[in-house]
């Protein structure tokens, strides 16, 4: 009951502004409006560069544009900036962004961005969730599903916190829709297959032969020029040959329309699917994820056959918090174990398990005073700290077992036990204490990473004394009263 309560008070904590690792570089994703011509976007650009230029904080930068890593396709009005930052002391990487962001907002409209750092980018692309915040809207009708993702992200947009919304629409290049005639190609002895079959080798191309090239061989593609394919009245007039060696035109037998803005469609399980993404600034993701899902069951009315569910780093956070809950009630379960064996009674490992199971508050007040956000970090000192504590357990009641054959009472045996083991108990958690304060000041490069972990550490060991030489023994008695009345 204790260790539940502690939980939920901690889940519900204020919600104050929550710094990030500061990697000393971040990545500025960037897109322009669809469709717009890479010397466009090229001078759009110009305007962010100069806005880096005179960011102070700004060591070095690099632009690619139209081009990405991995194989995904790239449109000209897409790319990113990696931005190196200069050594401490500076501001913040949170403030910095902040600020490049409203200023590229004011001066350069027309360009959305998003920020992230290194790390969390790499990990967004090798997991394929990229954002922390993730809407996907699932149906069979693509205009439906786009409809209500850009509702989505307008709903998004009143949440405190919430930056870089993209509705998950992207508009690709253009495309030709070409239609075969059917009456047209049967008058001359063509049928539909046989067209499209042309067709697609006019502008695919076939390959007709292969040349050695380094000790590979190369297909040689033969296709229509580029200047035919890309001008719709040249390639109406490509001739093609019937079954009675005459040549017609292809706008004799089909019929062309250029389609612009055609969105790209993304499948997921079989079904076509947009996600909404954004990212977090200010805010921890627990308080911005309840806050959104609250507004999104509120507000977002679903036609019948769409479905949204939750993903990004916040689906993963919460398989991993799963995970490591498994972690810790596995620990406890070891440690239970380990200390049957050790005593072959029931008595000292239950008293030991309801100790370790107290500390955990402690750990969770911790972290709710100062502010720490739980996530992996702090769960993996959740899990040391279990460890730590029956450790410091079996110190003290090890040597209670060594004195009780030569002191009558239990009660004197356990003050007596106390009095020895008090000093080395104290000495160590100082020094544990010592050891992990600078990881939680958060002193050094990259220490931010390390920093909750530190936290849940000490500020278990800051009711450690306490629960070993007060509470432990106390559980031991009372256990035993009620095991010798049994």
């Amino acid at each position: 009951m204790l260790i539940a309560a502690g939980y939920l008070t901690y889940r519900n904590i204020g919600t104050g502004f929550l710094p990030r690792m500061d990697e000393g570089a971040f990545i500025l994703d960037y897109r322009t409006e669809p469709g717009t011509s890479l010397t466009e976007t090229d001078r759009l650009l110009k305007q962010i560069e100069g806005i880096l230029t005179s960011t102070p904080e700004v060591d070095s930068y690099s632009r690619r544009t139209g081009l990405q890593l991995g194989g995904g396709i790239t449109e000209a009005n897409s790319g990113d900036f990696l931005v190196h930052l200069k050594p401490q002391p500076r501001r913040s990487i949170d403030r910095i962004t902040d600020d490049i962001r409203s200023r590229i907002k004011q001066n350069v409209p027309g360009v959305e961005v998003a920020f992230a750092q290194l790390m969390e980018d790499l990990i967004g692309d090798l997991t394929a969730v990229p954002q922390p915040i993730e809407i996907k809207i699932y149906g069979d009708n693509g205009r439906v599903i786009r409809r209500l993702a850009k509702k989505a992200a307008g709903l998004l947009s009143n949440v405190r916190g919430v930056v870089d919304i993209f509705d998950g629409i992207t508009i690709a290049g253009d495309s030709v829709d070409i239609r075969v005639n059917r009456l047209q190609a049967s008058l001359h002895g063509l049928d539909p297959e046989a067209v499209t079959k042309i067709i697609t080798t006019a502008f695919k191309g076939t390959v007709a032969t292969q040349v050695e090239r380094n000790l590979k061989m190369v297909d040689v593609r033969v296709r229509t020029p580029e200047s035919v394919r890309d001008n719709l009245r040249k390639l109406g007039s490509l001739s093609i040959s019937t079954p009675e060696g005459h040549q017609i035109p292809l706008s004799r037998i089909a019929s062309f329309t250029r389609v612009t803005g055609q969105p790209e469609i993304t499948r997921e399980n079989l079904k076509q699917m947009v996600a909404v993404t954004a990212r977090i600034s200010g805010r921890d993701m627990g308080s911005t994820m309840k806050d959104v899902k609250k507004l999104m069951a509120a507000r977002l009315s679903l036609p019948p056959g769409v479905t949204f569910s939750y993903g990004g780093l916040y689906r993963e956070q919460q398989k991993s918090f799963r995970d490591m809950a498994l972690v810790l009630i596995a620990a406890i379960v070891l440690v239970a174990l380990v200390l049957l064996f050790l005593y072959e009674n029931y008595t000292i490992p239950l008293a030991i398990i309801f100790v370790d199971l107290l500390s955990l508050n402690g750990v969770f007040i911790g972290l709710w005073l100062t502010n720490t956000p739980l996530n992996i970090s702090s769960l993996m000192g959740l899990v040391m700290f279990v460890g730590i504590v029956a450790e410091t357990a079996i110190i003290y009641m090890a040597y209670f077992k060594q004195i009780l054959g030569e002191v009558e009472e239990e009660k004197s045996a356990l003050i007596k036990a106390g009095t020895v083991r008090l000093k080395p108990i104290i000495m160590t958690t100082i020094a544990a204490v010592c050891a992990l304060l600078p990881l939680a000041l958060g002193i050094g490069q990259g220490s931010a990473m390390l920093k909750p972990l530190a936290v849940a550490i000490i500020s278990g060991f800051s009711i450690l004394v306490p629960l070993i030489f007060f509470v432990l023994p106390s559980i031991y008695l009372l256990l035993s009263h009620y095991s010798y009345k049994g």
